[in-house]
């Protein structure tokens, strides 16, 4: 349970349009914002979320990616200023909610399932041809 008074003094510092919605398993790419002297440039970080958690200003995910062999996990705030963007490129089907088995894994073992993506059915008729139509086919 949270403070009401802290979620009302927190609200003015949460990120609200520019972080798309992105699950546990999903490959996503992250620009930060990487500060060297008084240059600044943003850093892309391609990985593996494999890690949510907190809420409000506390709310973290882990991205995993294997470089030269070697496992590298980063722990990005979700609404830190230095965060430029998130884009999800590809959406991967878990049944956890954490997937530190990954760890263990090596090449193709730390691929996970597309996520199939849901299709909404509408109840829509076909169109009609008009009478126009129909009668210059004839």
């Amino acid at each position: 349970m949270r403070n009401a008074l802290l979620d009302h003094v927190e609200q003015q510092y949460l990120k609200t349009d520019t972080l798309p919605v992105f699950a546990v398993g999903d490959t996503v790419d992250v620009h930060t914002k990487i500060v060297e002297g008084e240059k600044e440039r943003v850093q892309i970080f391609a990985g593996i979320v494999i890690m949510k958690r907190g809420a409000g200003t506390n709310e973290t995910f882990t991205v995993r990616r294997i470089v030269n062999n070697e496992g590298v996990e980063r722990i990005f705030p979700i609404h830190s200023p230095f965060i430029v963007k998130v884009v999800v490129k590809r959406s991967g089907e878990t049944r956890r909610a954490k997937l530190f088995y990954l760890r263990d894994r090596v090449g193709k073992a730390t691929r996970l399932a597309e996520a199939q993506k849901k299709v909404e059915k509408t109840d829509k008729p076909k169109k009609e041809e008009t009478p126009e139509l129909a009668g210059a086919a004839s």
